[in-house]
């Protein structure tokens, strides 16, 4: 896994890049905003190569302007060691696939990422253990089994757009109807709450309880991290937890079910599954489905939501490519793979190496952490044509069902949006389905929808429209026409 670049060069870089910090140790910098798709002038080795001085990691420059950072990375540091932050970053898309694949070099996201809020999931295990627990659930997540709950997805997407109507004579404040036009926040109006009822719906929470998960899901996605809302988190995942206790010792005896449209049963909902299932022939604790649950809660939201807000804005401010979508609803799902590919909200996965591994002529001790940048490979050059451009039509990108060992065949490759190989996300399917079908159903009931420009956050220019960088839309207002819209 490694090339020939020189060693003496990387050793010379780091020589210079130290003393380019020693000139003010441990102070903070401020970086410029520059023109989106520039890096600004971070300083420059004996031999030319640019600089990357590890403060700009947490400004606000990266965050809205990351992707020319990272072609400096890929091109001059695939493997770059931060030693502001004590980790590792591994930025080009063969790299990450090999480490992906190394489940035994590259074996387990840090202890403690996520288990303090989710509980004991599968996240931070590996190999057989690793491949038993994601099996409880990740069965009931593709396939036939994900078949059977398209109707459940559809028809949650229908009732809250049907609510609009509603909600705009109450007079919301993310609604607002105008000479013929609404103008609608889809953050707020659908995004936000939709992957939350889906998942809700399917795991088979009783209704009444659809206030309490959304309560759930957002403390304990805040809470996630070691932040300052992760109490906030912790006493949300005891309160599921708590919840949860009498409904599994009832599903334990007496199943509940998802229906169709006419009502026929089409399978037992994922809690009830869960009662079912044993490891090592004992079935699983109360805290076991809890941390389960927790997961596919926080694996099918944000995901999901940033899918839908990112796909829209950039369909929507690509006319031509949203109009070939709508002549042909197939597209839907090339345009999600392309949305995943050029602004996933998805940034990557950390990873603790077992050994000593050396990459790129830099070696990582084992213990290190390490970040496995899928933002950069899914722009990195060597793999896509013209990164930096949103076409759904590109002739690189693999756009068919989304597999865990990845695709790599006669020119074209999957995104690395969800990882591949045994960690590759559970909920990528369902994020799938949800997104698509919440997406071609809101785009069906609005009539000629077009950004309302004027309320959308700006640029440094005052007048372009604020990038996604590092993150997926925060907000977005659309406008429709009404005439007919609703028929």
């Amino acid at each position: 896994m490694t090339t020939s670049i020189d060693f003496t060069r990387n050793f010379a870089r780091a020589i210079d890049l130290d003393s380019h910090l020693e000139e003010d140790p441990g102070a903070l910098r401020e970086f410029p905003l520059m023109p989106y798709g520039e890096a600004c002038d971070m300083g420059h080795a004996a031999d030319g190569t640019p600089l990357i001085d590890p403060r700009l990691f947490d400004s606000p420059e990266f965050f809205r302007n990351p992707y020319p950072y990272y072609r400096i990375m890929r091109d001059h540091y695939p493997v770059y060691h931060d030693k502001l932050h004590n980790c590792y970053y591994v930025t080009r898309y063969d790299d990450i696939t090999d480490c992906y694949f190394d489940d035994e070099g590259f074996n387990t996201i840090p202890k403690g990422s996520s288990s303090g809020v989710l509980g004991n999931t599968q996240l931070e295990l590996s190999g057989i253990e690793h491949r038993r627990r994601r099996n409880l659930y990740g069965q009931h997540l593709v396939g036939q089994s994900l078949q059977a709950r398209i109707p459940a997805i559809e028809r949650l997407a229908r009732e809250m757009i049907e609510s609009w109507d509603e909600k705009a004579r109450e007079g919301v404040d993310y609604i607002h109807d105008h000479d013929g036009v609404r103008t609608v926040e889809i953050g707020k109006a659908f995004a936000n709450e939709f992957p939350i009822s889906v998942v809700c719906d399917i795991l088979g929470f009783p209704k009444e309880a659809r206030d309490r998960f959304f309560y759930w899901y957002n403390s304990m996605m805040s809470g996630l991290g070691g932040s300052a809302t992760q109490k906030q988190g912790l006493e949300a995942r005891q309160d599921l937890e708590d919840y949860l206790e009498d409904i599994v010792e009832q599903r334990r005896k007496e199943p509940t079910y998802l229906y169709g449209d006419n009502g026929e049963i089409v399978s037992k909902d994922i809690i009830s599954k869960l009662c079912e299932s044993k490891i090592d022939g004992d079935y699983l604790s109360t805290e076991e489905i809890t941390s389960n649950i927790a997961l596919i809660v926080g694996g099918g939201g944000e995901t999901t939501r940033g899918a839908i807000l990112n796909m829209l804005f950039l369909l929507l401010t690509h006319p031509e490519q949203f109009a070939a979508v709508k002549a042909d609803p197939s597209l839907w799902d090339t345009a999600f793979h392309e949305t995943l590919r050029h602004s996933t909200p998805i940034g990557g996965q950390p990873r603790h190496n077992t050994y000593d591994v050396e990459l790129h002529d830099v070696t990582i001790p084992a213990g290190s952490l390490v970040n496995m940048v899928d933002f950069s490979a899914n722009h990195d050059e060597r793999i896509f044509e013209e990164p930096e451009k949103f076409d759904i039509f590109r002739k690189d990108l693999y756009s068919g069902k989304l597999l865990r060992s990845g695709y790599r065949k006669e020119g074209k490759c999957s995104h690395m949006a969800f990882g591949v190989g045994p960690h590759l996300c559970p909920g990528a399917w369902i994020s799938h389905q949800e997104a698509t079908i919440g997406a071609r159903i809101l785009c069906d009931h609005m009539k000629n929808p077009r950004i309302n420009v004027e309320r959308m956050p700006k640029d440094i220019d005052g007048v372009s429209l604020r990038p996604m960088g590092l993150v997926s839309v925060g907000t977005l207002w659309i406008d429709f026409d009404l005439e007919d819209s609703r028929a």
